[in-house]
């Protein structure tokens, strides 16, 4: 990466929503590359579009950037995405724009793994109704509990798509001797990956009838919205636990509510929703109704926390930026509209 002051004349906005503050780590990977940064704390688009219209460059973690708001930034290179998911953003008009989406694709894989596993480890040995047994003082309870209790080497789990996050969950399914199978939309990507890892890849039908865990780890987009519903979910084993650490819209939340209320799946464990918004400070207690459930397991969109992920972030998306303020294109895997054709010519990477 180049250090600057060449950087000096540009705007920088970065979003800071609600939760997502820009650290003081974050504003010293910016100074050390000479990154003057616009902190901005503002959702409404009223509030945002006269703070980012003349920015040439647009951070943000949870903000949404809708088509107005796109619109209005008349003189932006690129929208740094300081994660990898970028529903809340409008690509399809920022492309038409000539501007860049860049996304961190990679910076948490290994996190969403780890907590996707953990979730599934603790389903397996029924650790919520341990814990609540303990402190009720009735570990009765808890020793019928285990009973029904399947050896996680005995059991198949099923991931729904095979980017890198589900090739580290497979890893470390393979390690619990786990059978492991996996669908992707481009039926035709190569199979060495997975042939390696032992890993089955097949159609979601299959998934959804043979595993005894499903883990969701794909995009949200038109096609994957509400791709587990209700007919998804009868396919199940009502024995089999789903586990969504991706994009909550995935899963149709009334219809897993339900399921789980009459008996017919057998848990889940849920890191992200449709119908929550968690991108706040506190939340009402007892808001959703999966919260009683002791089959379930719900944590509040933190899969991808950890110290080196929150570097890998911040030092991704620098880097993004410099490479686009210094007129070249960022690593390919990083650019979420590669059809784009620059507002500002971007030279290819040597």
């Amino acid at each position: 990466m180049q250090t600057s002051a060449k950087f000096a004349h540009y705007k920088v906005v970065r979003l800071t929503a609600p939760i997502f503050a820009t650290s003081e780590a974050e504003l010293r990977a910016f100074a050390a590359q000479g990154l003057p940064v616009a902190e901005v704390d503002a959702e409404h688009p009223d509030q945002l579009i006269p703070l980012v219209k003349d920015a040439d460059i647009v951070a943000l973690v949870g903000t949404k950037l809708p088509t107005c708001v796109v619109e209005a930034m008349t003189q932006c290179r690129a929208i740094a995405r300081m994660g990898a998911g970028t529903d809340k953003i409008d690509v399809a008009r920022a492309t038409e724009l000539g501007i860049v989406v860049a996304n961190t694709p990679y910076f948490c894989v290994e996190e969403q793994a780890d907590h996707a596993m953990a979730m599934l480890l603790s389903l397996a040995r029924k650790l919520t109704v341990a814990q609540h047994a303990m402190a009720e003082g009735n570990v009765m309870r808890a020793r019928r509990a285990v009973g029904s209790n399947q050896r996680v080497s005995a059991c198949t789990l099923g991931l729904v798509g095979f980017g890198r996050s589900a090739v580290h969950m497979a890893r470390r399914a393979r390690g619990f001797g786990m059978r492991v199978l996996a669908t992707r939309n481009n039926k035709r990507a190569p199979t060495d990956e997975a042939d390696a890892l032992g890993v089955i890849m097949t159609d979601l039908d299959t998934i959804l009838h043979e595993s005894d865990y499903v883990s969701l780890h794909l995009p949200l987009s038109a096609a994957s919205y509400h791709m587990i519903d209700g007919a998804a979910l009868q396919k199940m084993k009502p024995t089999a636990c789903l586990i969504n650490t991706s994009r909550g819209a995935l899963v149709d939340e009334p219809a897993l509510i339900d399921a789980l209320q009459q008996g017919r799946l057998g848990g889940a464990g849920i890191d992200t929703y449709e119908m929550i918004d968690v991108f706040t400070e506190l939340l009402p207690p007892r808001l959703h109704p999966l919260t009683d459930m002791e089959n379930v397991i719900l944590t509040p969109h933190v899969a991808a926390g950890s110290v080196q992920a929150g570097e890998d972030i911040r030092t991704t998306a620098i880097e993004n930026i410099v490479d686009i303020l210094s007129g070249r294109w960022p690593p390919h895997e990083n650019i979420v509209n590669p059809t784009v054709i620059p507002r500002f010519p971007l030279a290819e990477r040597d």
